[in-house]
């Protein structure tokens, strides 16, 4: 479990003491203990098998692939696969690649909901990308609606293995992974996956 539920477990536990200390009312004091055992569940950390193999991408984030195409940025045109997480999904984030971190960039910005494309653009985020010494993948934690804190352990130099826990975004959110152009995707739009352990990609003519 991510350190957060525990603060806030506790926190409520304690309001759910404090209001049945002075009214003696189970109807009111089942509210913070539900709300308590919400935020114990909603800040769970499940282990993951990371797969194994040459070139393989994962997917950084738990939820709903919403959607995959081709976008054009400064670096020139690249995959751009959208995962969004809704308030049921695990909520901590992994690093799709091992490699080194080139570049950690926070930026404030909106709380539009996270299903509306300019959230890319607009909202809060933090833009992460790792060399891996063949090619970089570049991915973006988004708030959305709900998220109002972005959180982001690692910084530039940091060396990364596939499948490392890196960070979290509280409630729901978005996370946008930009692959190289020559990669081969292996999601497709509905599909759920999971941080750490579903492929999204995959580098052609990797060796191991």
């Amino acid at each position: 479990m991510v350190r957060d539920g525990f603060f806030y477990g506790l926190a409520l536990a304690v309001v759910a003491a404090i209001v049945w200390h002075f009214t003696l009312s189970g109807g009111l004091t089942v509210i913070p203990v539900l709300l308590a055992m919400f935020f114990l569940w909603f800040f769970r950390d499940p282990s993951r098998t990371v797969p194994a193999g040459p070139g393989l991408i994962v997917s950084p984030a738990d939820g709903k692939v919403e959607e995959a195409e081709w976008i054009e940025t400064t670096a020139g045109g690249r995959l751009r696969v959208t995962i969004f997480l809704n308030v049921f999904d695990v909520h901590v984030n992994r690093v799709p690649v091992g490699g080194t971190v080139e570049l950690v960039e926070f930026r404030e910005g909106q709380f539009l909901n996270a299903m509306r494309p300019e959230s890319s653009i607009h909202n809060e985020q933090t833009l992460i990308t790792i060399n891996t010494g063949e090619y970089s993948v570049s991915f973006k934690q988004i708030a959305g609606l709900l998220a109002r804190r972005i959180v982001c352990n690692l910084k530039v130099g940091d060396r990364v293995e596939r499948g490392q826990r890196m960070g979290l975004i509280k409630f729901g959110s978005r996370v946008d992974v930009l692959l190289p152009p020559e990669a081969k995707l292996a999601v497709k739009v509905g599909d759920r996956v999971k941080g750490g352990s579903s492929i999204l990609a995959a580098m052609p003519g990797e060796t191991a």
